[in-house]
């Protein structure tokens, strides 16, 4: 399932579909002109169009509206504790290269976890991650969160790790094993508002209590479909198409 996530992911991006058709045509070029022309015409409009900011922002706000945050006011001594998913935290090798923290584009996982956990002092923080590239090697996310989370002063007393996960069906079935978890009790889901509708789907569907607590939001209300960008156009694309077609396959395949 890890390596078919993988395979998939590059299979979304938009640059490589454009790179794919150039490459056809100029292949095509020399034993079939006409068809090598259309396949440049058509390599360019699709890089053309992977700028148009407006369709995968609003099937991001899509996403990202389906499960709104606990409401202001929220007693949160309900829960026993925070699911924090993997995915805010930069390649090992930057943290190995210069002995220092790095997070990345989906840093609000972990700073909102700090933040919640320094509010709410009976909250037990459970950071779940593992290695997700197929190299492997080096840090395990868990391994890194440790290493944020300590420096930021959450009590170690009152994190677990789980640092087996590469997907977020491993990170549902593995954090339910771990000593001291309960999972029939009530937790706070937390992880991107985009990947919340496929996490909370995984997770009730292993069994957890989970409530969503969705952070790292990338739209705000309608789009604007004039907004176009080919440096952040490609990127929008690939996240949407993988949120949308990981969801889906993980429906067909019963994980949700």
């Amino acid at each position: 399932m890890f390596i078919v996530s993988k395979l998939l992911a590059l299979a979304l991006e938009p640059l490589f579909w454009t790179l794919l058709l150039l490459l056809g045509g100029l292949i095509a070029l020399t034993r079939r002109p006409l068809l090598g022309r259309r396949l440049a015409w058509a390599s360019l409009w699709l890089l053309l169009l992977s700028g148009w900011v407006a369709v995968p922002n609003t099937l991001l706000h899509a996403l990202e509206t389906r499960h709104p945050p606990p409401a202001d006011g929220t007693d949160l001594r309900q829960f026993v504790g925070l699911v924090v998913l993997g995915g805010g935290l930069s390649d090992s090798s930057l943290w190995t290269s210069h002995k220092q923290m790095a997070l990345n584009d989906q840093a609000e996982r972990m700073t909102m976890a700090v933040s919640l956990a320094q509010q709410h002092g009976h909250l037990q923080l459970l950071f779940s991650g593992g290695i997700a590239s197929l190299g492997g090697g080096g840090l395990t996310e868990a391994q890194r969160a440790k290493i944020f989370f300590d420096a930021m002063g959450v009590a170690p007393s009152r994190t677990l790790y789980e640092a087996a996960s590469r997907t977020t069906f491993e990170n549902a079935a593995n954090s339910a094993r771990l000593a001291g978890v309960d999972p029939h009790h009530r937790w706070l889901l937390l992880t991107s508002a985009f990947h919340m509708p496929r996490a909370m789907g995984v997770f009730q569907k292993a069994g957890w209590n989970v409530t969503p607590y969705p952070v790292d939001y990338r739209t705000a209300g309608d789009p604007s479909w004039l907004a176009y960008s080919l440096h952040d156009g490609p990127q929008r694309w690939q996240l949407a198409l993988h949120e949308w077609v990981g969801f889906y396959a993980y429906r067909i395949a019963g994980m949700i």
